[in-house]
């Protein structure tokens, strides 16, 4: 796969000012995995106004970047958006500012490829958003998560939420269905988290007294016969903490095939469901330019809404 035959040589503009060389080029070089981009930055194939850089190197308006004509082989490239997924990301969008937008993402698709995954939700908006310049994550979601995620149509809009962020000023609220009755007095979850990789590579979370602060707050949504639903807000933005926390109080989450259990894949196949049940429901934040409140809510999805119909029937 070719991304071009010449060399290129593009200005950057007032909305790519600040932005980091190498995100730069992921955005310009559809199909191309970081991996590459990194290579082609080390080895001086990328310029700014004819001098190397590093990848962490900030544009400014005006800069030139030379950008060089690459082959990708297949085994590397980053995977063309089907049709479907363009079309089921087109239709998540729940509301869209003039510099960010909220996406009702959905459960399975991981918000970043790499890893093994040659597409993920970034890259693929990428594809579906030719009309935009600039288009970057403000956070995560885990893959098996759905809900709501924000994202970034310029620089400023970025750090200005990325501030937010850091400064506690936005506000996530998940629901998830656990195992047990979950008891009405327990509101805070405050577990110390450990990242870790198991024998095959995969990365896992544990509660660890040497691991980084992490806290939760939930609250009793719903009781059903074994199962609640929770309202979890993460106070801190720990990797899996709402998963790890809710498994360390004894109540782990439906469908979480990493730290759940037997009765828990049992009291999820009797409600019909096949996935994790954790949803990003609401998000607010405040609008970059204007700093006033926006309050995003996800509907839940219809596998999860579904398993509540059966578990109210149960009760029944």
């Amino acid at each position: 796969m070719a991304d071009g035959r010449d060399v290129q040589w593009v200005e950057v503009g007032e909305g790519q000012s600040g932005q980091r060389v190498d995100n730069f080029l992921m955005a310009r070089l559809k199909g191309v995995p970081r991996a590459l981009v990194y290579r082609i930055v080390r080895k001086g194939e990328v310029r700014v106004n004819k001098k190397r850089v590093k990848v962490d190197h900030r544009l400014a308006t005006g800069d030139l970047v030379r950008i060089p004509p690459l082959r990708v082989a297949p085994r590397e490239a980053v995977k063309e958006v089907s049709e479907g997924l363009r079309n089921l990301l087109a239709g998540s969008v729940l509301v869209e500012g003039p510099d960010w937008l909220v996406i009702n993402k959905p459960a399975g698709l991981a918000v970043h490829g790499g890893s093994g995954v040659k597409i993920g939700l970034i890259e693929a908006l990428r594809q579906v958003r030719e009309d935009l310049d600039f288009l970057e994550l403000v956070h995560r979601l885990d893959r098996d998560t759905s809900g709501c995620l924000l994202l970034a149509k310029s620089r400023p809009a970025l750090l200005a939420l990325n501030d937010s962020l850091k400064k506690h000023q936005m506000d996530k609220q998940y629901l998830a269905l656990v195992g047990g009755r979950w008891p009405a007095r327990r509101d805070f979850v405050s577990a110390r988290l450990e990242r870790y990789e198991l024998a095959n590579g995969e990365r896992r979370v544990r509660v660890d007294p040497a691991g980084k602060v992490a806290r939760t707050r939930f609250a009793v949504r719903e009781a059903f016969a074994g199962v609640t639903l929770v309202e979890a807000e993460p106070i801190t933005g720990r990797t899996h903490q709402i998963r790890v926390h809710a498994a360390h109080a004894g109540h782990p989450l439906l469908g979480d095939d990493k730290y759940g259990t037997r009765e828990g894949e049992a009291q999820a196949r009797r409600l019909g469901l096949s996935r994790l049940f954790l949803h990003a429901a609401s998000l607010t934040f405040p609008e970059p330019s204007s700093g006033r409140p926006v309050q995003i809510r996800a509907p839940l999805p219809e596998e999860l809404e579904a398993a509540l119909v059966r578990a109210r029937a149960a009760l029944a």
